[in-house]
C-alpha cells in the first residue's frame, strides 16, 4: 500500500446511520440539539435510568456485567417480556443487540451543539423481505427517543 491511499473516516452518528441504512426495517432519526456534548451524552449513557424513559416498551434496564465498553443488560416490558441485550458503550457510541432486537445511539460535538442520533430495529428471521413496509413505520419510533431526550434537555 502507499501512502496516497484515500482514507474515509466516518464519525459516531455517520456510522449509525450506515449501520441503520443496512439494518433490514430499522428506524433511525438524528436532529441537532442545543447542548454540549458533555450534557448530552451523559444523559443518553445512562442506561439504567434513561432508556425506559426514552423507549416506552423498556420499563426496565439493569445492566448485568461490565467488561470495559462491553456491557450486558437485561430489559423487561411493561407486559413482561425480558430480552438480554449485549452493548458496546464508550463516548458518543452505544451498540446493543438482543435476540430480536437490535439498536444504538450515537453523538458527536457540532458547532455550540450535538448532533445525536437514534436507530432500532428487529432481528428476524425473513425481515428484509419486509423492509419497505417497515422503515416508515419505525422512523417515528426513532424520531419519538429523540424528542423525549430533548424534552429531558430542556432547561
Amino acid at each position: 500500500m502507499n501512502d496516497s491511499w484515500p482514507v474515509a473516516e466516518l464519525d459516531a452518528v455517520r456510522r449509525l446511520r450506515v449501520i441503520a441504512r443496512t439494518t433490514p426495517g430499522a428506524g433511525f432519526a438524528e436532529h441537532l440539539l442545543a447542548a454540549p456534548f458533555d450534557r448530552v451524552w451523559g444523559l443518553a449513557s445512562d442506561l439504567e435510568d434513561q432508556l425506559p424513559r426514552l423507549i416506552t416498551d423498556i420499563s426496565s434496564f439493569t445492566v448485568t456485567s461490565a467488561a470495559g465498553e462491553r456491557l450486558e443488560a437485561r430489559a423487561r416490558s411493561p407486559l413482561g417480556m425480558r430480552a438480554r441485550f449485549d452493548i458496546v458503550l464508550r463516548p458518543g457510541w452505544c451498540l446493543m443487540q438482543s435476540r430480536f432486537v437490535v439498536g444504538g445511539m450515537a453523538a458527536v460535538p457540532e458547532g455550540h451543539g450535538t448532533r445525536f442520533a437514534f436507530f432500532g430495529g428487529l432481528r428476524l428471521p425473513g425481515i428484509g423481505v419486509a423492509d419497505r413496509a417497515l422503515r416508515p413505520l419505525m422512523a417515528p419510533l426513532a424520531a419519538r427517543v429523540l424528542g423525549r431526550l430533548c424534552d429531558q434537555l430542556e432547561p
